[in-house]
């Protein structure tokens, strides 16, 4: 079973590698076409794309997911395999999803302005006329969530992660059109007013119908996993009452969390036009999820579908093992993650920015999130183990717990220097999110009995040890390279920065297992194991 999990966690991991590097690059050159820091154009197109994104972002992480594959797991057992309840569960979605979106776009003024009141009538206008564009991919985004999970509970992991890859190619399409014919903009010199209709609907119209691409791919991939959709709308029978009661937590903790991002939108966009603000932070954080998507995700999507398995059956001690594995295996990547990223944050900044001073912005920025990367994945986690219990309810205080915690460090953050304020912010995220990750670990480990604490203590207490090596080379590297080639050549143009990257993180990575190895970690075996067996092979 474990080589299993790891054979489907690095097929994910490929797939979400692939889309994340085609992501970085749309991200790159979107950048370039509108700017990203003291970006006024950037800022009003972050916004208005940033309203779907929140809501996909819930869905993804748990407020869908967290019905479905426990559902669907369940339904399987019914005479027709699931068929029955997946054509009702999809057409019920849909319908929710329209009404949904429907009603969030013609709300768009109302959205835009709440979500930046401190913006001038021509920039506010500007949000709201991409906001009415990009609004409809809460559709999509959903559609996208649904048939992907149905596929993930069937055990066909692979379309939910590569199907990204359409969205990235069909989005950096719609850029380099942008590009061809109203021109670039690094620096975000265009002023709010020069955006005529035409430039509207190409950014906004082309990045929706990414997203619509997105989903409409995995139509393809059901047929091939001989799954026949079929409207059905008698919604008895089935057991979706169960499922409407869960959702309800879920959207609770939907309606919590957008509020507590409408707080974080509505303090950083006070910086727009001088600082980093709503576009930097949507750049840094793409940054910052790189690791957590590309191992997390990959790693906890695959040992999900086994832990709802062992809790349906009642092995709870079969459930504590997929628990303390799935954290400390994860934690074994993301140390090093929040060490690498840390060292490289400038680098990686400058590849969004024309200046120094905006890229040391973003890259301060991105620190801040990045001391939250492990308390961050690790609640990943935490909150699978209580969905595979069918249990909503909890995640939802806890979410709502995280919310009041952010939201009163990120209102105080509004009196901070306007340089200092998406600093300010990123740094509230990630001191909330810490909380409530060990809250959470409390009551799982309440829950299930223990989940081998002391175990995960140590563990993460040698891979405290080797990041520090791992962190001193990449520090040592980055300055030889400026020492050898010049102050510039790390964070300026895209060649420097690049290598730099590389160079750096094949070292810290060569020294962290090294030194993991050198201390004898029992993780490391356990991570590489899939890795040395298929090189083997």
């Amino acid at each position: 079973m474990a080589s299993s999990i790891g054979r489907a966690s690095l097929f994910l991991a490929s797939g979400t590698m692939v889309s994340r590097v085609l992501g970085f690059v749309r991200t790159i050159i979107l950048a370039q076409t509108i700017g990203v820091v003291t970006s006024a154009s950037a800022d009003a197109f972050a916004v208005a794309n940033q309203l779907p994104n929140n809501i996909y972002a819930i869905i993804a992480g748990g407020t869908l997911s967290a019905v479905l594959v426990p559902q669907i797991v369940r339904a399987t057992l019914h005479s027709d395999g699931g068929k029955g309840y997946i054509n009702k569960l999809l057409t019920i979605a849909m319908v929710i999803l329209a009404a949904t979106t429907v009603v969030a776009t013609l709300a768009a003024p109302i959205l835009v302005t709440v979500s930046a009141p401190s913006w001038s009538p021509d920039q506010r206008a500007l949000g709201i006329a991409f906001a009415y564009w990009c609004l409809p991919q809460v559709f999509f985004y959903g559609l996208y969530t649904v048939l992907g999970e149905v596929l993930n509970a069937k055990s066909v992991f692979g379309p939910f992660t590569w199907a990204p890859l359409v969205n990235n190619v069909v989005s950096i399409a719609g850029l380099v059109v942008f590009i061809v014919l109203f021109g670039a903009d690094p620096s975000g010199e265009r002023l709010v007013t020069d955006w005529s209709p035409d430039k509207i609907i190409l950014l906004a119209g082309s990045t929706t119908l990414a997203v619509a691409c997105q989903a409409l791919v995995l139509f393809i991939f059901w047929r091939r996993a001989g799954i026949h959709y079929r409207p059905d709308f008698r919604w008895r029978g089935v057991g979706l009452g169960a499922a409407g009661k869960l959702a309800g937590w879920t959207f609770g903790m939907l309606l919590v969390t957008q509020a507590a991002g409408l707080v974080e939108t509505m303090v950083v966009s006070i910086a727009s036009g001088d600082g980093a603000s709503v576009a930097t932070v949507q750049a840094a954080w793409l940054i910052f999820m790189l690791p957590h998507s590309i191992i997390t995700v990959s790693i906890v999507t695959a040992y999900f579908t086994k832990m709802s398995g062992h809790a349906n059956r009642g092995e709870v001690t079969e459930l504590r093992g997929d628990v303390s594995a799935a954290i400390r295996v994860t934690g074994l990547f993301m140390v090093l993650g929040t060490a690498v990223l840390i060292v490289v944050a400038y680098p990686f900044s400058s590849l969004f920015s024309r200046t120094f001073e905006q890229t040391a912005a973003m890259g301060n920025v991105l620190i801040a999130f990045v001391v939250g990367l492990v308390p961050f994945s690790a609640l990943f986690v935490l909150q699978r183990v209580f969905y595979s219990l069918s249990n909503t309810k909890t995640p939802f205080f806890l979410q709502v717990l995280q919310a009041v915690i952010f939201t009163a460090l990120a209102v105080a953050c509004s009196f901070l220097p306007v340089e200092m304020i998406t600093v300010g912010v990123g740094l509230a995220l990630s001191l909330a999110t810490a909380i409530q990750t060990l809250v959470a670990g409390v009551m799982i480990r309440s829950k299930l009995g223990g989940v081998g604490g002391r175990t995960i203590v140590v563990s993460f207490l040698r891979f405290a040890v080797a990041a520090l090596p791992a962190a001193a080379a990449g520090v040592g590297v980055f300055l030889g390279l400026q020492a050898l080639l010049g102050q510039g050549f790390t964070t300026s143009g895209f060649v420097g920065p690049i290598v730099s990257m590389a160079v750096i993180g094949v070292v810290m990575l060569l020294v962290y297992l090294g030194a993991l190895f050198l201390i004898r970690s029992p993780e490391l075996k356990d991570a590489l194991g899939p890795l040395r067996a298929r090189l083997g092979r």
